[in-house]
């Protein structure tokens, strides 16, 4: 067959290569390096067949194969070019010949029903003026739309909302804690590097929320650079490792309060910063080792950057394990808080400290395991295919559901913890402290460079006039006399020559 070219690791064709084939009809070139298509002498090409080419990332020209009616492309948004007439309502739709399945039935169902579309094909091929149902696969769908990254407005600005209050209130957090004169204790560390992981995830949503404004209207013509790029890898390995992290560092901020709580107010005191730093570490890693995870199995890479595995025993198991582990990460934050506020009946707290730092955990926890409710439910609901879910709910869930704790967790913060307000008000007086102690010795060297010695003298002696007065006034203030009006005089000039 002259049309079989396939694994024959072919990287090149000559552009002519078709040229003198006018009456080819098929075209196998399955599983090849190409990254070009020549289509010269295509236009009578019904039967096209490129999947596992994964370097040839360009949409076909529509307009130069005419009679394509059945394709297996390498990426899903080339077959926008063909399928897109038939789909004007909504980049969510699927092409009419899904009758109800998935992106993975659809392509099973074209690869096992070959012969019979071959002769449904053939019987058109006497009728040219009849409507041709394109046959495309991997076809497009909410997580590889044609047109548009985020599939509605309400999505596109609840994205960027999340990302903006994420990536500025988490700042807050972390320059209030981190670079406070106040006292860092374990429970306020924990909270910084919360606030830092969850900084991450509001990256992610920054980065999506870009790439939407960036390909509004074309994303299809994107699409396959994007998904294979190195950025979309990185930006998905951030989002999980964010998303994993923050629920094992929450896991121990809530194991700490309740130990503080049970061990007394000395345990404020006692409690190892050193040790807490190594425990806050080993969240980092076990993060970073589930992160890897993926990258080791057979997953596929959405549009939205996250890993999408294939119907496999290994990739099921890998996602029923994560959703357990996190739904235990929970389990064991609910039953500490439990049994910390059974103790807290018996008495009040320690100190106000206690009271604010356990209100905040307890927030923390309780908005964090209400949002990863829905996220446990689509989990266990897409691997037992109910019906009831479709992609353009999870994709949803996905966008704005899983990101949004990254944002309320430095809102409550911020809102409503005392501590964040001290912090950022030492931190303030101390960098105004900083700015009034700077600016005399900018002055008094300025006015060592200058050529008035006689006006030097005088501040001089008006100095140590001053001083003399002050002196004065304090033994008057002994003698339990009031110091006169006219003695008065600013010592803020002076404090900083002492």
């Amino acid at each position: 067959d002259p049309g079989d070219l396939a694994w024959n690791k072919l990287s090149s064709l000559n552009p002519l290569s078709f040229s003198s084939l006018p009456a080819l009809i098929k075209l196998d070139l399955t599983s090849n390096r190409l990254s070009y298509l020549p289509v010269s002498g295509l236009h009578g090409l019904t039967h096209l067949k490129l999947a596992g080419n994964e370097d040839l990332q360009e949409l076909l020209p529509a307009e130069s194969l005419p009679k394509l009616r059945v394709m297996e492309l390498p990426y899903a948004f080339q077959c926008c070019a063909f399928v897109s007439c038939e789909k004007h309502s909504s980049p969510w739709d699927r092409d009419n010949n899904n009758n109800g399945k998935d992106d993975f039935g659809r392509r099973e169902g074209i690869l096992s029903n070959q012969e019979d579309h071959e002769d449904f094909l053939l019987d058109f091929d006497d009728e040219p003026k009849s409507h041709h149902t394109v046959q495309c696969s991997p076809s497009p769908g909410p997580f590889r739309p044609c047109h548009h990254l985020f599939g509605s407005w309400l999505i596109r600005v609840g994205v960027w909302v999340i990302a903006t209050l994420s990536l500025v209130c988490n700042t807050l957090v972390m320059v209030s804690i981190f670079l406070s004169p106040s006292f860092l204790s374990p429970v306020k560390l924990l909270i910084g590097l919360l606030a830092l992981v969850n900084s991450l995830m509001g990256l992610w949503s920054a980065t999506l929320a870009t790439v939407d404004a960036l390909t509004f209207g074309s994303f299809g013509r994107y699409g396959a650079r994007w998904e294979s790029s190195t950025g979309c890898k990185l930006t998905g390995f951030v989002s999980i490792f964010a998303s994993e992290t923050s629920i094992f560092l929450l896991t121990v901020a809530a194991l700490e309060r309740g130990l503080s709580v049970r061990r007394g107010k000395a345990a404020e005191g006692k409690t190892s910063t050193g040790t807490l730093r190594l425990v806050a570490a080993l969240c980092f890693l076990l993060g970073l080792a589930i992160t890897l995870l993926p990258l080791l199995g057979d997953y596929g890479v959405s549009s939205i950057c996250l890993p999408m595995p294939y119907e496999e025993p290994s990739s099921l198991g890998f996602m029923v394990a994560l959703v357990l582990v996190n739904s235990l990460c929970y389990l064991i934050m609910t039953v500490t808080y439990a049994r910390l506020y059974c103790s807290l009946e018996k008495g009040e707290p320690d100190s106000l400290w206690d009271c604010s730092m356990i209100r905040h955990v307890a927030w923390l926890l309780f908005t964090n395991c209400l949002l990863y409710f829905p996220v446990a439910f689509l989990s266990f609901s897409s691997l037992l295919k109910l019906p009831s879910v479709g992609p353009e709910v999870v994709k949803s869930v996905l966008l704005v559901v899983v990101p949004l704790p990254a944002c309320l967790n430095p809102l409550l913060y911020v809102l409503f913890n005392p501590h964040f307000r001290e912090d950022l008000g030492l931190l303030h007086r101390r960098t105004r402290g900083a700015l009034h102690l700077s600016r005399p010795r900018r002055l008094s060297l300025v006015s060592l460079n200058s050529e008035d010695a006689e006006k030097q003298s005088c501040d001089s002696t008006q100095a140590l006039v001053t001083f003399g007065v002050s002196e004065e006034e304090e033994e008057s203030r002994g003698a339990g006399q009031q110091p006169s009006a006219e003695a008065h005089h600013p010592p803020v000039a002076f404090i900083p020559c002492r």
